[in-house]
């Protein structure tokens, strides 16, 4: 069972991911989920146990202590946990439905927002028990539960939320209960969706027993559907790579295209600290990386409606002389204000609970070159851009050749005064450099001679004041000695050869200076202005693993590879950083950023050994079959 602490919160290595690719849930070895998001991925939670034990939870477990087995079924992000009690062994299933016949690139779309709990015995007899304890809007409701015919509903709040079972319930007030018995061949099911509370229903609210079978095997289907149609992946470590492929469709808000950062907020950097932020969002950053993963892990077809999502969300901002925003709501949102929480405890007393996110209105001058890679990468992907696509990033890349010389917030959105960030300088020649790759297929040929000069001029800055003598690296930004992972991106994004003795310098001073004894790395470790300390990146460590591989030190680039990916959870997630003293994932769950350095550090070390024709890939992701 899992070791929960006396707030009732589970570590956050205990969860597995369930989504319909619009809204998501976590659920514990305990079989509790204690969080979920229905219809969108940042709308007010149901369940919130992660956050606070008075926050809602749902758990359907045996009465007695078990041994805890849990595994995706295969090609899906469909979770089954089993468990083994004394007197018989059980499975649960769980997954956020898909819709009716949804398949391939459609997957998603049209998903009805609920959630099936499938319960069946493997062996013997075993007694369950289940607490649905809805509590919406992060807790503030605590609506009433009724019984209907085949299950229950909520009243109270904007939303009601229907329960579906042939399981006999008692209820009391704001909490459903169950106990029943399950025997090795038999099975029950229980499901709960959502509505309007303003929509008046004749006739049942519920799903039958076999209307929730159908909905699961339609949702399995669909998660193989998509999987055999993009996943063609077959280098090292490729059930790690496809599985991470899975877990970024999975953070995929399927209507508009939008790619969130987490589906979670305010878990902590580190347990009982105040860095808590809401990743929930869609950041220009993280979605463009995720987009340029999957070209190796899952061939997004899908790129187009992103760039589509952004260039509407954007809506002409760049052209008005607006800086781009670096995060949208997944509908593109603009408006992302960031509030707290009170009357939430936060995971085991991390305080304070955000909601919104402050980083919206930060200059961020690394999110173009970040945009134009994945643009340039996938180009082949989408064929042609389309008039605003097209007119889009081209203001992208002039926003960048007018503003790189400016300070900024930088990638780890630091909440202090600007600085000349070297990792954004890098990132504003990136965007001027894949631009003139692009340049034809946006209609932008003419910019091409302003836009090569300009790129010239931030190299030689970058290379005259980057560098710092003190350090013997490559530092965070000018003026500076302080060592910053990010700066492991001059020689990923190809600035600089494997060759330069500058650059393996700085790979080597990172790999020395800024680790834990795993050799894992942080961030960086100057002051930041805010309190307490954060545990090793995951993702930063993944960079380290890339350009080992790159430099030709690729038994040291897979020793580091497995030793990361050994500190995964049960079911191949991972958060957003490792505590340094625990070991423990910390940080929001699962990470976007993490899965994407995985995919491409594997990728790297597959180049490395030549063990994937690159040239074969790259034809099969411009000429996907299906």
């Amino acid at each position: 069972m899992s070791a929960e602490d006396a707030s009732g919160a589970a570590p956050i290595g205990d969860y597995a991911l369930i989504s319909d690719c619009q809204g998501a849930a976590l659920v514990s070895k305990s079989g509790s989920i204690d969080w979920a998001c229905f219809a969108r991925f940042d709308a007010p939670s149901v369940f919130a146990r992660l956050l606070d034990t008075r926050a809602g939870h749902w758990q359907i477990a045996p009465v007695e202590s078990a041994v805890v087995e849990r595994t995706y079924l295969s090609d899906t992000m469909v979770v089954c946990t089993t468990f083994h009690t004394s007197s018989g062994v059980v499975a649960v299933t769980d997954a956020m439905a898909f819709g009716p016949g949804e398949e391939g690139h459609r997957i998603g779309h049209t998903s009805p927002h609920v959630i099936i709990r499938s319960v069946e015995g493997i062996d013997g007899a075993v007694e369950m028990e289940m607490e649905l304890t809805p509590r919406p809007e992060y807790g503030i409701t605590e609506p009433i539960v009724m019984a209907t015919p085949g299950g229950a509903r909520t009243r109270g709040g904007p939303r009601s939320y229907v329960l579906s079972t042939d399981v006999p319930l008692e209820i009391l007030r704001g909490t459903c209960r169950a106990s029943f018995r399950i025997e090795a061949g038999e099975k029950r099911a229980l499901a709960l969706g959502v509505q309007s509370s303003w929509i008046h229903h004749d006739g049942a609210l519920t799903l039958s027993p076999s209307e929730m079978a159908a909905m699961v095997d339609d949702t399995i289907r669909g998660w193989r559907s998509w999987s055999s149609l993009h996943q063609s992946y077959d280098g090292p470590y490729a059930e790690l790579v496809r599985h991470s492929g899975r877990v970024l469709q999975a953070l995929t808000y399927a209507p508009s295209g939008a790619i969130v950062a987490a589906p979670t907020t305010s878990l902590p950097e580190t347990v009982g600290g105040s860095r808590n932020w809401d990743y929930r969002f869609c950041w220009v950053r993280d979605a463009s990386l995720t987009l340029e993963a999957l070209w190796v892990a899952a061939c997004p077809d899908e790129a187009g409606e992103f760039f589509g999502f952004l260039a509407t969300a954007a809506g002409g901002h760049l052209r008005a002389g607006s800086d781009l925003q670096i995060l949208y709501g997944v509908e593109g949102e603009r408006l992302v204000l960031e509030r707290e929480l009170d009357h939430l405890d936060g995971y085991r007393g991390s305080r304070p609970v955000r909601i919104g996110n402050g980083a919206w209105n930060q200059i961020q001058l690394d999110v173009y070159g970040e945009l134009l890679s994945a643009a340039g990468l996938l180009s082949g992907q989408i064929k042609t851009f389309d008039d605003v696509t097209a007119h889009f990033l081209t203001d992208v890349a002039d926003a960048a050749a007018a503003r790189w010389h400016e300070p900024d917030q930088g990638i780890w959105e630091i909440r202090g005064e600007p600085r000349h960030f070297v990792h954004s300088k890098l990132m504003c020649w990136i965007a001027l450099d894949r631009a003139i790759e692009l340049a034809p297929k946006i209609r932008a040929v003419h910019r091409v001679q302003e836009w090569s000069s300009v790129r010239d001029e931030i190299r030689a800055v970058i290379q005259d004041q980057g560098w710092s003598e003190r350090a013997g690296a490559y530092a965070q930004s000018f003026g500076s000695d302080e060592l910053d992972a990010s700066c492991l991106l001059l020689l990923m994004t190809g600035f600089l050869p494997p060759t330069d003795a500058r650059m393996r310098a700085t790979v080597e001073a990172i790999a020395t200076r800024l680790t834990d004894e795993h050799g894992f790395v942080f961030r960086y470790r100057a002051p930041d202005g805010l309190d307490g300390e954060e545990g090793t990146f995951a993702i930063c460590t993944f960079w380290l693993v890339q350009c080992l591989a790159e430099l030709g030190e690729v038994n040291q680039a897979r020793a580091l590879f497995d030793s990361l990916v050994s500190f995964a959870n049960g079911v191949g997630l991972f958060a957003e950083q490792i505590d340094t003293i625990t070991g423990d994932l910390v940080g929001n769950f699962p990470q976007a950023f993490t899965h994407i350095g995985l995919v491409n550090a594997a990728w790297a070390i597959a180049r490395a050994e030549g063990s994937v024709d690159e040239r074969t890939l790259r034809d099969a992701r411009a000429h996907p079959s299906g």
